[in-house]
């Protein structure tokens, strides 16, 4: 049981890593658009709240130590003194917060449950940290965080149909793979 949860741990952060690949958008905010906030939701969907949590801490300590994960190819301690700092520390938050979510709603439609807990996991939670970075690292108010992450909302929504197509096909193929439903 070690073993595999220790390999889904290890390709999901390699899921969320292979996301990087896809190329950033840099904004003046500091805080570039990417696609790996979609590996964060797919490992709450899929992997569930604690395997989901431990796949983005993964990475995230990957990262830290210097691999070059992110997306542009950024890697270091020194990503906490910059304005997307928050949005990293909140990775394995969001992951946790969306499979707990998903498992709370196993009685629910798959295409229900996962855009709520995308949405509110992979969003909402992932949003509060880093509009705690970006005020804290960027010097920005509350209200000018806020306006600054108002441009990820319609990629971010994107992500969300597009997890929810990848989970509820994964479920349809084999129900078994989707571990916040088994």
């Amino acid at each position: 049981m070690i073993e595999k949860t220790s390999v889904l741990v290890a390709l999901f952060a390699a899921l969320i890593a292979v996301l990087g690949l896809v190329p950033a958008f840099p904004l003046a905010s500091g805080v570039p658009i990417t696609a790996q906030s979609l590996g964060i939701m797919l490992c709450g969907t899929i992997l569930g709240s604690r395997k989901g949590g431990l796949a983005a801490l993964f990475f995230v300590l990957l990262t830290l130590v210097g691999l070059p994960l992110l997306a542009g190819g950024r890697g270091g301690i020194g990503l906490l003194a910059g304005a997307s700092a928050g949005f990293i520390v909140g990775f394995p938050i969001a992951a946790y917060i969306t499979g707990w979510l998903m498992e709370k709603t196993k009685s629910v439609n798959i295409l229900i449950s996962v855009p709520l807990s995308s949405i509110m996991g992979g969003i909402v939670i992932l949003y509060i940290p880093g509009l705690i970075g970006m005020m804290i690292n960027a010097g920005m108010s509350l209200n000018a965080a806020i306006v600054a992450v108002s441009v990820y909302l319609p990629g971010d929504i994107l992500k969300v149909i597009l997890a929810t197509i990848v989970t509820s096909a994964i479920f349809k193929a084999r129900p078994n793979s989707v571990l916040t439903r088994t």
